[in-house]
């Protein structure tokens, strides 16, 4: 049988895809728990550095199922029991996710991709909010994103006006890093995984927890932490290493101590 959510490894860089091709990869109960699992497994292995998230055929993800309708649970329950350990997984692991965005990413596959810490799309690529065109409201925490990226005006004509935002702007918006041709899509995602791969993993972390910090947080509580992790990096293994590195003219050997 088919994984309907694959993960490989390819060294210091997971590579999960969300596997329902046939469907655009759309979200039902059992990939919202197989993408959780996967997501977890990578966090928790040592071996494991950066994540790529990538979505197998023609779309990143459609969304949510909607053949598939609610499987039993309220839409209450399928937000914060089936998705939201998704994006949590993703927000409170210590190593960067990569979103790669091959074709589309709408509804609820589009927060999934803008929650992910990179983004990098193919430029045939783009992004949906289609929610008022069938009467329900941006979910997965689309609003907060938008709204932090793009202001509220912007935010709330794209999300009511369904636009597709297509790769390039994208990029020009902030919402994506990167826009390169569609057959290039995951090696480039890979590459760029693994280049992340040979910095220092806690210096990863320490940068991805104090910037998500950042963003709901105030200057005094942001400069606080960065002093906390820099007080606790100085004069570690990794910090060694990579100044002796910088002065004998080497590339630096991290080990994540």
């Amino acid at each position: 049988m088919t994984e309907i959510v694959s993960y490989k490894q390819h060294g210091a860089v997971a590579v999960i895809t969300l596997n329902r091709p046939d469907a655009l990869n759309a979200f039902t109960a059992e990939l919202s728990l197989q993408a959780q699992l996967a997501l977890e497994r990578g966090a928790d292995d040592d071996d494991v550095r950066v994540i790529v998230l990538t979505g197998e055929g023609r779309s990143f993800s459609a969304g949510a199922d909607l053949k598939a309708g609610f499987e039993g649970r309220s839409v209450f329950g399928k937000l914060h029991y089936e998705y939201r350990p998704v994006f949590s997984a993703i927000a409170t692991m210590s190593k960067p996710v990569i979103a790669a965005v091959p074709g589309s990413a709408a509804g609820i596959g589009m927060s999934l991709a803008l929650h992910c810490d990179l983004l990098v799309m193919a430029e045939n690529a783009f992004l949906l909010s289609p929610f008022t065109t069938i009467s329900l409201v941006p979910d997965g925490g689309l609003s907060w994103l938008l709204v932090r990226q793009l202001g509220y005006r912007r935010a709330f004509q794209l999300s009511v006006e369904s636009e597709r935002i297509a790769a390039n702007r994208c990029v020009e918006l902030g919402l994506a890093n990167k826009a390169v041709p569609a057959e290039d899509l995951q090696s480039v995602a890979l590459e760029w995984a693994q280049m992340l791969a040979k910095r220092a993993p806690r210096s990863l972390e320490a940068t991805k927890k104090t910037m998500r910090h950042a963003i709901d947080n105030d200057w005094a509580s942001t400069w606080n932490l960065e002093a906390d992790w820099q007080h606790a990096l100085a004069g570690s293994e990794d910090n060694i290493e990579g100044v002796s590195a910088f002065f004998e003219k080497r590339e630096p050997n991290f080990k994540g101590k």
